[in-house]
């Protein structure tokens, strides 16, 4: 009998690679033993005899039993499993950073820098990713670098130097050396595969670097809304929604920037998405860029699972819309302006005010053939006047305090924002909602929020004397999805 590392139910994997079920895309992966490659729940070949298969909860335990990704699925597009699923947050947190690059490239911290970090031992942090993961974390940081490559030589023109360097490697002789030894081929032979035409025109073009790639989300999305919440609250030059299917926006992160436009595809599942940095120099982060447009977009989500728990809540469930996501803001510092300037007013009136501050404040830029304006930085907001804005001189001091305190201490914890006068409770939840796409998020204290709910409730002929026992209850009942709660509350 084949054993198999997979947590999920054994019978449910069986079902989803034979239906081929988008909604279990990145859950599982698939390794068929005799063709010694690894698959996706979706891949288009032939299904393989059910005792020819072993399942696997991610893509690395299945290289590490000597499986090769398919060229044909390519498991490096494949969703990311949800932050959330039931591993300790210690463990979410150190994977976070390091698919964001903390122990990779040039400036790379250590094993035991990134502990310190995380406020725990080298020798604890190794424990843990051995017992959660099977496999170390250099293994498991080197594996990220393979499959971010692995995506940009498949989609991009990027040439493999490049490729190399934006995955996070110091070398291409390193780099080669490791890609064949554990992917099983070299990258110039992956890149042949590809199609990618190399005689055509590269990516570096009139200063800056344009590359296009597919992400994939789980279905279902409910786009339409997601679509209409960031409309409504769009900064001219820093945001755009050229259509009904697109979205795009500036961004700026470990001092590069650039700017991506996201084109759904709901028939295939995924975005089509075109990043542009301003120079080559940004290359090394690329990664944690692709990261962030994922977060931004709320693309690794488990909707279906979320939306299961939606519907058990009553009398909620009966106005649930299926598919609804988190539309996050670019840093938990930008969702902390907003939510400061959102206070009190409508939200016609704190989109003004946002779009002012931007204006001001943000630093324009021409990055490619594109005008663009960037959210102001920490610093810029710290010392400014903000004689534009047209709101109450305490709300002013506290953007002003806001500012100081994040470029003072960039990696605090937003619960440490509560020490700063003016901001409070709502502000901090708001941020970790929207900036960190914290997926546990009932905004009990937000006007609108409250509203519905009660209304809900007396609706139903339900007892509503007690708003805190309520939410209070639904808080446990919904955890760990608060923050669809809200959303879900807000579409009411």
């Amino acid at each position: 009998m084949v054993e198999h590392d997979c947590l999920t139910d054994l019978q449910a994997c069986r079902k989803a690679r034979l239906a081929r079920d988008p909604r279990f895309d990145g859950q599982f992966f698939i390794g068929v033993l005799t063709t010694k490659i690894y698959c996706r729940p979706i891949c288009p070949a032939v299904s393989p005899k059910e005792q020819n298969v072993r399942y696997f909860d991610t893509a690395l335990q299945a290289a590490n039993a000597g499986l090769r990704p398919c060229l044909r699925c390519r498991p490096d597009s494949a969703p990311q499993s949800y932050a959330w699923k039931g591993t300790q947050t210690t463990l979410e947190r150190a994977k976070a950073l390091i698919d964001s690059g903390a122990i990779t490239g040039q400036g790379g911290q250590s094993i035991e820098d990134l502990a310190t970090r995380l406020g725990i031992s080298s020798r604890y942090l190794r424990k843990l990713f051995q017992d959660k993961l099977g496999t170390s974390v250099k293994s498991y940081a080197q594996y990220q670098q393979l499959m971010l490559a692995k995506q940009l030589l498949h989609q991009t023109k990027l040439t493999i130097t490049q490729v190399a360097f934006a995955a996070g490697f110091n070398s291409i002789r390193r780099f080669n050396e490791v890609f064949q030894q554990t992917l099983q081929l070299t990258p110039s032979h992956l890149r042949k595969t590809a199609n990618i035409d190399t005689k055509a025109e590269q990516a570096e073009v009139k200063g800056r670097v344009a590359l296009k790639l597919q992400l994939s989300y789980r279905p279902p999305l409910r786009w339409p809304e997601q679509h209409h919440f960031y409309q409504v609250r769009a900064v001219q030059k820093m945001e755009w929604l050229e259509d009904e299917f697109s979205y795009g926006r500036s961004f700026s992160i470990n001092e590069v920037s650039g700017y991506f436009n996201a084109r759904l595809d709901s028939a295939a599942n995924l975005f089509n998405v075109e990043i542009v940095l301003a120079d080559n120099s940004a290359l090394p982060q690329l990664g944690l860029i692709i990261n962030e447009i994922r977060r931004v977009l709320d693309l690794n989500a488990n909707i279906a699972q979320i939306d299961k728990a939606l519907l058990e809540l009553n009398p909620i469930s009966s106005l649930m819309r299926e598919g609804l996501r988190l539309p996050g803001v670019w840093s938990a510092f930008e969702a902390g302006c907003r939510a400061v300037l959102g206070q009190q007013v409508s939200i016609v009136q704190a989109s003004k005010l946002l779009n002012q501050l931007v204006l001001a404040y943000g630093e324009e830029r021409i990055i490619g053939d594109r005008r663009v304006k960037l959210f102001p930085t920490p610093e810029i907001i710290a010392s400014a006047e903000l004689s534009e804005l047209k709101m109450p001189n305490a709300r002013k001091k506290a953007l002003n305090a806001l500012a100081q305190f994040v470029s003072e201490n960039p990696d605090a914890d937003l619960n440490d924002w509560l020490s700063i006068k003016g901001i409070g409770p709502w502000t901090v939840a708001y941020a970790k909602m929207r900036g960190q796409s914290d997926p546990d998020v009932l905004l009990c204290g937000d006007l609108v929020v409250k509203k519905r709910i009660l209304a809900l409730y007396a609706e139903h002929g339900l007892n509503n004397d007690n708003y805190t026992d309520i939410t209070d209850s639904l808080a446990k009942q919904i955890a760990p999805w608060g923050s669809y709660l809200t959303f879900q509350l807000w579409n009411l």
